[in-house]
């Protein structure tokens, strides 16, 4: 009989296939996304440089003191308008959008949406 996949090695297999087409650059950094069943972070990465320019989590005082649960589309709201908030401090304006792997649904299409309405582009 088969074992059936784990969901989560599935899940890294598809982010290392989308990784394969995308890279983050001095000009247009990558927005990186990972949840958690209990909270969901994102970070702006210069793959170029190898640094990590900005991030926000649920796990942030602002985020943390607003919502219950930070694994919520709510929590994920505050932290898509977060990230684009800081991204634009720091000079940044137009990201590459990586979902880890992950649908783009849920939690990811509203942290995605939130960080476009607060003036990122992607």
């Amino acid at each position: 009989m088969l074992k059936k996949a784990d969901k989560n090695a599935n899940r890294l297999q598809r982010h290392k296939r989308v990784r394969r087409k995308i890279t983050g650059t001095t000009q247009r950094p990558r927005l990186c996304v990972f949840r958690s069943s209990n909270n969901i972070y994102a970070q702006i990465i210069d793959d170029a440089n190898r640094v990590t320019l900005t991030a926000a989590s649920s796990l942030d005082a602002e985020v943390k003191g607003a919502v219950n649960h930070g694994g919520n589309k709510e929590a994920a709201k505050m932290v898509g308008a977060m990230i684009a908030k800081r991204a634009i401090e720091k000079g940044i304006t137009e990201v590459v959008f990586d979902r880890g792997g992950y649908l783009y649904h849920g939690r990811v299409q509203v942290l995605a949406e939130a960080a476009r309405e607060a003036g990122l582009k992607f």
